[in-house]
């Protein structure tokens, strides 16, 4: 899905559901390395699971990728949703690698930045990245939910 002009800040789109969004987060997550569960958070946690989402600090689409970071990674359009979580799934990767598997510090810096992370020694003490870090942790602390049992 693409929008012949990139969304403004506050444009509201329909969400994705999870149910669409699943192979394709499990292959990023399997080409990385990954637990998908994560992926899911941050996308639940950046935009709500909208593809049209820009923040006021200028990150797009569904993992919230900044124009540099897209750049980095590759990512031509980042309201295409296959580039977007591709490349939030190389970005989160990095994170995890430069910060030896701390999964705190790595989404720290996926929110705040590596230099506000490096600077402060760990996640910053502001009250968005904390909040950011804590509730993507309880998601993931959270068991998934078990599917139904079938019909017979």
């Amino acid at each position: 899905m693409k929008w012949p002009t990139p969304p403004q800040p506050g444009l509201y789109c329909d969400p994705v559901s999870e149910t669409d969004l699943a192979p394709l987060v499990l292959d990023a997550a399997q080409r990385e390395g990954l637990e998908p569960r994560l992926f899911t958070a941050v996308i639940e946690q950046e935009s709500a699971f909208r593809p049209c989402a820009v923040s006021e600090k200028g990150a797009q689409g569904l993992m919230q990728l900044m124009p540099a970071t897209a750049e980095q990674f590759g990512v031509s359009d980042p309201f295409d949703i296959q580039q977007n979580i591709g490349g939030g799934a190389m970005f989160l990767k990095e994170l995890l690698t430069r910060y030896t598997g701390d999964l705190a510090l790595a989404l720290g810096a996926y929110n705040a930045g590596l230099a506000k992370v490096d600077q402060a020694g760990g996640v910053p003490a502001n009250p968005e990245t904390a909040n950011y870090v804590r509730e993507i942790l309880r998601k993931l602390a959270t068991p998934p939910a078990d599917p139904k049992p079938p019909v017979e």
